[in-house]
């Protein structure tokens, strides 16, 4: 999709007066403003519902702004050659002289950090003189939006504006590591943990589900269509949606792949719209087949057994 620049000037207005504007990224859309202004940090979570202690991403254009407000070490600098522009979110410490709300770390010290590679969200970067705070555009606890019609349904005319950048191609959120000191993986996302490993050239623990919440993405109930949902599931009876990722023989109207080669790149791409139309669809209950456990197959997991404590 194209570069519009009289939609970048117009949503750079919006953001100029504090307001909040729904931007594209490779992962899923956000719901962006800026990460300097109280005022518009805290319509961010009013307009979600969200709760204050869930910390928010900040999206940087370059290195050299983020430098503004954080500080950085040599492992973020390996990750950052390797995987930036792109899926990844750091954790960092924040320098005392930062500009950024305190509505956005919930008066902590660190901060969390992505560099979009969407070419329509990193030209709004460009052209905005602050950083963007943006957690995914769609109610607290409810499923991602993945496009522009998602951010719709969810917000009606309660934003002032969505930038559209066509549907998002990797569909899930970015993955979260922290490595103010040793790095640990907070949340599983659009990047695989093995290629993390590969490049820090070390095994890396998962804490995505702590006691307290340090990150986006933890809280036990999220990603939901507010629908049951039940994993690993053989086969599904006819009131029930069933979530496939192979092609089955007998093809029926409650079959809803994500993917029908097992392809999990693409299963996590159609996840949340997926899940979205079971729900418009007017199903109530949501059965799916065991997803491996490997690559994005973590990530889709995580999701669904979040959302399955609805």
């Amino acid at each position: 999709m194209k570069i519009n620049h009289s939609n970048i000037k117009k949503a750079k207005k919006f953001l100029d007066n504090e307001e909040c504007v729904a931007v594209p990224t490779e992962t899923v859309y956000g719901l962006a403003a800026n990460a300097y202004s109280d005022i518009a940090t805290k319509k961010i979570f009013q307009l979600k519902k969200r709760p204050r202690n869930n910390p928010l991403i900040v999206h940087y254009s370059n290195l050299n702004d983020l430098k503004k407000d954080c500080l950085i070490n040599k492992e973020f600098l390996k990750l950052y050659k390797k995987f930036c522009p792109g899926p990844l979110t750091f954790i960092l410490p924040l320098k005392k002289k930062s500009k950024i709300s305190k509505n956005v770390t919930n008066n902590k010290k660190n901060l969390a950090v992505r560099f979009p590679k969407h070419k329509i969200m990193r030209a709004l970067l460009k052209k905005v003189n602050y950083p963007l705070a943006a957690p995914s555009a769609n109610l607290s606890t409810r499923v991602s939006a993945v496009n522009p019609n998602d951010v719709k349904d969810d917000f009606g005319e309660k934003i002032k504006y969505i930038l559209n950048g066509g549907p998002s191609s990797i569909g899930v959120e970015s993955t979260i590591i922290d490595i103010v000191k040793n790095p640990k993986i907070l949340r599983l996302g659009g990047l695989k943990i093995s290629e993390i490993q590969k490049t820090l050239k070390k095994r890396i623990r998962i804490e995505n589900n702590p006691k307290k919440i340090s990150a986006p993405g933890q809280y036990k109930l999220h990603y939901s269509p507010g629908i049951p949902i039940k994993l690993n599931v053989k086969k599904a009876n006819n009131y029930q949606a069933f979530l496939l990722i192979k092609k089955q023989k007998d093809d029926q109207p409650n079959y809803y792949y994500l993917t029908k080669t097992r392809n999990l790149n693409e299963a996590a791409r159609n996840l949340y719209s997926t899940l979205r139309q079971i729900k418009k669809d007017k199903f109530k209950y949501i059965v799916v087949q065991k997803i491996p456990s490997i690559g994005l197959g973590k990530t889709i997991n995580d999701r669904l057994l979040r959302a399955s404590k609805f």
